[in-house]
């Protein structure tokens, strides 16, 4: 009888083991689709935008790409989406696209209108040296971040976003901690300890005034340039003042994981794993967030798949940097449970008349811009967590 027990568990727990595996295959066959189909849909949009000086940004649904010049914060994303399609296909078509789109942003490293020429460079230029090794692209990387520490402040200790007007002064939004990396790379390959102390004294005042205590992020806080004094915490893109954008959120928590990696500073770990709680918390049932976590509309408000494809890449690197066990399986769950759903239907973008990757994803809700559409940077992080999976992360 005893024997019989054991023989029971035995089986009993390869049959488990049985499912586990199976299932885990099941996710790399969606995985390994999902690129490929990324790589394909890629592949025609370089023919059908064809000019390397237009940067697709949107597009909706039976329409063309919507394109815009270099100077546009997003102009750096489809050139390093293209990065993201050669390393994963090693086609020399792929290859050559992506240095001719990264190479027409050349002019963008002297750009000091706003913060986001992290973005714009560090996307295109960072990943293309990041991958070919070129002579020319550091010094370009290099100049870009002189020219992003050009909106430093040391009165209020930030990197001012955008340029004063009639509503703000000094504002900084937690898009920012994106641009960041730029810095730390450039202090790390000849630009100087200076850069990197900007890095980590605009993320200390950025998760001392922009975090709640529960966890959630502000969008927008306005500071007063001559004296550092907070003027107000706002929004722009989300439903409310006090309420959480989807993509701020996952903007912050990917930020910080990042930030943490460069630093291995504990305080932006602790922060990295705040945001990413509440993140996790507060997902639907297939795991793509709405746009703004307190929207009133409940299961009618747009998605945001570029917020669900930014976090599930933040989760993933974040996952590999926590200690605790327990943790790690968490934050790896919910990257792997978003990508999940963003590689298939309704939100891969296969056998729609979409030229993009996916489908519903929302720009700018309370501006009524791009809402319901593809966006360039959500294919480009939907890509990036894809590989980063690939990779082992």
């Amino acid at each position: 009888m005893r024997l019989r027990s054991v023989l029971w568990s035995i089986a009993f727990f390869a049959g488990l083991q049985s499912i586990a595996g199976a299932q885990s295959t099941d996710f790399d066959r969606r995985i390994d689709h999902a690129l490929q189909f990324g790589v394909s849909q890629l592949r025609k949009s370089v023919t059908v935008v064809s000019d390397p000086l237009l940067l697709p940004i949107a597009v909706q649904q039976g329409s063309p790409w919507k394109t815009a010049g270099m100077y546009d914060w997003r102009s750096g994303f489809f050139p390093g989406v293209l990065w993201y399609a050669w390393e994963h296909d090693r086609s020399d078509d792929l290859k050559a696209a992506a240095e001719r789109w990264t190479e027409g942003l050349e002019p963008v490293k002297d750009y000091t209108g706003n913060h986001d020429v992290g973005f714009m460079i560090f996307c295109s230029y960072g990943n293309a040296y990041r991958l070919i090794k070129k002579d020319s692209y550091p010094a370009v990387i290099l100049q870009a971040a002189k020219s992003l520490a050009t909106r430093y402040n040391p009165q209020v200790g930030l990197i001012q976003s955008w340029n004063a007007g009639s509503r703000w002064k000094f504002p900084v939004i937690v898009d920012n901690m994106m641009n960041l990396e730029l810095m730390f790379w450039a202090s790390k390959n000849g630009g100087g300890k200076e850069l990197y102390d900007i890095a980590v004294t605009h993320a200390r005042n950025t998760a001392k005034n922009h975090i709640r205590p529960d966890g959630s992020t502000f969008h927008v806080v306005d500071y007063d340039p001559e004296s550092g004094a907070i003027r107000a915490k706002n929004t722009h893109q989300g439903y409310a003042d006090d309420s959480c954008w989807s993509r701020g959120q996952a903007w912050g928590l990917y930020g910080y994981a990042m930030t943490y990696r460069e630093t291995k500073l504990p305080e932006f770990l602790q922060t990295a794993c705040r945001l990413a709680d509440y993140f996790i918390a507060h997902l639907p049932a297939d795991n793509v967030p709405f746009w703004d976590f307190q929207a009133p509309g409940g299961s009618s408000e747009p998605r945001d798949s570029s917020a669900g494809a930014v976090a599930a890449s933040g989760l993933l690197e974040l996952s590999t940097l926590v200690t605790d066990k327990a943790a790690s399986a968490k934050y790896r769950k919910a990257a792997l449970d978003i990508l999940s759903s963003l590689s298939t239907p309704p939100y891969l973008a296969e056998g729609t008349t979409s030229p993009a990757i996916l489908l519903h994803a929302t720009g700018s809700k309370p501006h009524n811009a791009d809402v319901d559409v593809s966006l360039i940077y959500g294919d480009y992080y939907f890509m990036e967590a894809l590989l980063r999976y690939k990779r082992g992360m």
